[in-house]
């Protein structure tokens, strides 16, 4: 009885597999089993925290050194699709100027991805949005404060 319980989670497994690969690509399938910059940083220089229309909330966490992300990394409640891009988007920020930052979008996202189902599109759009949030709040922390 074990045997044939064991035999068809692992069939189940890999259907799953196969219709994920099917579904969101290679890049993104990858990216889904094994994500990278999930967690936190400690005392962030530049911190963003949104929560999509779908319900998720997406934080990422920037570090800089001479004013280039030396540090990101990426949290979420959501999705696998919102894991993926919320890596992606970390994994982008790193070695960036601020002025480099603002050209990681939700459409840059799907770019390196090569695209995600429609209906996941918009995890990308979160991720990026999520990023620039991050990138203002560093932003505001450089001003000169008035005397």
């Amino acid at each position: 009885m074990s045997n044939d319980l064991d035999d068809f989670v692992q069939d189940l497994q890999g259907q799953i597999y196969e219709e994920t690969r099917a579904a969101y690509g290679d890049v993104a399938f990858e990216r889904w089993l094994n994500p990278l910059y999930m967690g936190t940083i400690d005392n962030p220089d530049g911190y963003g925290c949104v929560t999509g229309s779908c319900g998720d909330t997406m934080q990422i966490f920037l570090k800089f050194e001479n004013d280039k992300v030396q540090e990101a990394s990426f949290l979420t409640d959501g999705c696998g699709a919102s894991a993926v891009c919320g890596s992606f988007a970390a994994e982008l920020a790193l070695g960036k100027s601020p002025d480099e930052l603002v050209e990681i979008t939700g459409d840059a996202i799907l770019k390196i991805l090569g695209g995600l189902p429609k209906e996941d599109e918009h995890c990308a759009f979160l991720a990026g949005e999520t990023l620039q949030e991050a990138l203002n709040e560093y932003m505001i922390k450089q001003r000169p404060k008035d005397r």
